[in-house]
This record gives structure tokens, C-alpha cells and sequence, in this order.
């Protein structure tokens, strides 16, 4: 996934009411950027850090600024929620992702569930249908290992209950966290901050959902979705 026009750096001042950030850019100008994260963003919203912004020139906007990535140690890290369904859409259609190829179709928002619907439904001829669902991952407070969530995660937690229906049901239900970092070389839920995701991972894994966690090359011209990382069970 390229960004369509050239990230703008800038430094971040604040972040606030979860969608609002206020940035300055590099030639001092400050400007009140969307943040596309309904997260806590742990690690990430520390005034200072530096930044990197989209701009539309669509005159409907509100704010013509997007946070895309905030630089930690020199890295940037994706923290647009936006993304990893169009990174899945665009690795699926070049079969970049193994263990999710040779699907016939691939739905986007497919109604299942408890008044739901899935990120994505593939399907194919003399293949049980595979129910997908995908999760953004930035947070990182251990040296090469991400966790997911950052926060309190119910909804999360109820489309596991979901997948774990679908499974039963003889389907192929998969939970995919898109780790929007380069710098992390395993995965785990996040006991401390939701033990209830973390139980509830362990016990749609048990019941034959299906984990898998991948990490991303990133950078202010692009991100793509990279490499396979293992899943670390139990409390990381």
C-alpha cells in the first residue's frame, strides 16, 4: 500500500479525545491532524515524538491532516486503524499471505454472527468457507514483541466468540493481527491490559480458530505487509 502523495514529518504535541492531534510541522507551522485510532495508543502519544502526516485536498474535510506513522527509536509505526484491511485486501489479491491463498472470491463485510460482519469471507470451490478477521497491532512495550489490544478490547473479544461459532460450525474462521511495525519478532495478547482478549484468544485457539500474526515493512512512502510472526501463548 503506497500513500498516494508524500508524508509531511512533523513533531506531535498532543494527542486528545482519541481522533484529534495537534502536530508541528517541520517549517514550524502547527496544525490539528485526524488521528484514525480509537485506541490508547501506549508508547505512541508522548509529546515530542516525531510524526509523519498525510494531507487530502479534499475541500470537505474537516482537517486536511492525517497522523500516519509516529517515529520510536527511529522506526515508524503505522498507527492509522484504517489500514490493515486494505494491507489484507491488497496482500489476498497478490497472495502474499500463504496461508490465506487460492481462494476463488473474497468478500469484504460479509454479515455472520451477533449482528456483525466479517472483514473478510473467502471461498472456494471444495473448501470450507474462511471466516477472517483482522486486528490492528502497534503496541510494543517489550524489546521484539507486540501485543494486542492496547486497551479494553469487548468487541474484540465478541468476534472471537464468533469465530470460535464458526468453527464449530465446520467453517474456517482465522484471526489476523496486522503488526503495523518492523521491529517485533513475535506476538501475544496483552494479559495486563485485557485479560479477557487474552483468555478469549487461548480459548478460540483451543476450539480451532485459526492465529496468525504478521509484521510490516514500514516507511513514509508505503507500508506492506512483510513476514510471519510466531504466536506466544500464555501471559507475554
Amino acid at each position: 500500500m503506497d500513500f498516494p502523495q508524500p508524508l509531511i514529518r512533523g513533531r506531535l504535541k498532543q494527542r486528545y479525545k482519541r481522533f484529534f492531534a495537534d502536530c508541528v510541522l517541520e517549517d514550524g507551522t502547527e496544525v490539528t491532524a485526524h488521528c484514525p485510532n480509537p485506541g490508547a495508543m501506549l508508547g505512541l502519544n508522548m509529546a515530542g515524538l516525531p510524526v509523519w502526516l498525510s494531507k487530502s485536498d479534499d475541500p470537505k474535510r474537516k482537517l486536511a491532516h492525517t497522523l500516519e506513522l509516529v517515529e520510536i527509536d527511529g522506526a515508524p509505526v503505522g498507527v492509522n486503524t484504517m489500514h490493515p484491511n486494505r494491507l489484507v485486501a491488497e496482500a489476498l489479491a497478490a497472495g502474499a499471505i500463504p496461508e490465506l491463498a487460492g481462494y476463488d472470491s473474497v468478500r469484504r463485510e460479509v454479515k455472520y454472527g451477533r449482528a456483525s460482519r466479517v472483514d473478510f469471507l473467502l471461498q472456494g470451490e471444495g473448501r470450507p468457507d474462511c471466516w477472517l478477521e483482522v486486528k490492528n497491532c502497534h503496541l510494543s512495550r517489550t524489546p521484539g514483541l507486540a501485543e494486542f489490544p492496547d486497551c479494553v478490547a469487548a468487541r474484540s473479544s465478541k468476534h472471537l466468540q464468533e469465530l470460535e461459532d464458526m468453527a464449530a460450525a465446520g467453517d474456517r474462521a482465522v484471526v489476523l493481527f496486522i503488526v503495523q511495525r518492523g521491529d517485533c519478532e513475535s506476538f501475544a495478547a496483552c494479559h495486563e491490559l485485557d485479560p479477557t482478549f487474552a483468555r478469549a484468544l487461548e480459548r478460540a485457539a483451543d476450539a480451532g480458530v485459526e492465529v496468525l500474526a504478521y509484521a510490516c515493512d514500514m516507511a513514509a512512502e508505503g507500508v506492506r505487509i512483510a513476514r510471519r510472526i510466531p504466536w506466544r501463548r500464555g501471559p507475554g
